[in-house]
């Protein structure tokens, strides 16, 4: 019986990306080679976490019930999720960008986003978020338990706009926009089922046609130097 790591993150790009590639990095722990990822977002991202930390939820977003914002970037590990048949299980593990806690004793669980936010991102964002969500309320033995989860949202920073600062700065300048998540923990486990099932593969399932990784495999095994 496998235990598989599954980090929340690995949920979105890797998984609708492509089977094969989320197959051999959970599995068998062969990761793409790493990109480049331009630091500008992470100091963006970490400057976010600063400005909400201590502070209202409705600073957040008026939208959300009154609150505070207690913790971020914190290490979250879940119990085991069995497959359906028994054989398997898999795990959540990750790092969370901010969890709320509301006045009625609930948590919520924010994630930053330095993009144009678009409707499409709901569904993309919430296996992440619904990650994260069920690692809080279903721990591992001694891990962080924040229980129960209420609310996740997804708080887009787009820049728009570039400002002269005295003496010599500059400031980056945009909306800050709050899209909440529905919160449905059936569907994520329903969810995690389909990932199970393809991790329980004998063998890795076929590549994306599209993934750019697993066509350059392809063609180095069958080029001859």
């Amino acid at each position: 019986m496998e235990n598989w790591k599954i980090s929340p993150s690995d949920l979105t790009f890797l998984w609708d990306e492509c089977p094969r590639c989320f197959y051999l990095k959970v599995r068998h722990k062969f990761r793409r080679p790493a990109l480049p990822f331009p630091k500008i977002f992470t100091k963006i991202d970490l400057l976010m976490k600063d400005i909400y930390l201590g502070q209202s939820t409705q600073k957040i977003s008026p939208l959300l019930p009154p609150g505070q914002t207690i913790m971020s970037g914190r290490w979250v590990t879940s119990a085991p999720i069995a497959a359906a048949d028994g054989e398997n299980s898999a795990y959540i593990r990750g790092i969370f960008d901010t969890v709320v806690q509301f006045e009625d004793g609930s948590y919520g669980v924010v994630d930053f986003k330095t993009s144009e936010a678009r409707e499409e991102h709901v569904e993309f964002y919430g296996r992440q978020l619904s990650a994260y969500a069920y690692a809080l309320t279903h721990p591992a033995l001694g891990k962080l338990r924040l229980s129960p989860v209420s609310k996740l949202g997804l708080l887009y920073f787009e820049p728009q706009s570039l400002t002269e600062t005295a003496p010599d700065g500059l400031s980056l300048n945009g909306p800050a926009r709050w899209v909440e998540i529905p919160l449905d923990e059936t569907r994520f486990v329903t969810f995690m089922q389909t990932v199970l099932s393809l991790l329980s593969l004998p063998e890795p399932p076929p590549a994306n046609p599209d993934c750019a990784f697993c066509a350059y495999r392809e063609a180095a095994r069958n080029t001859l130097f």
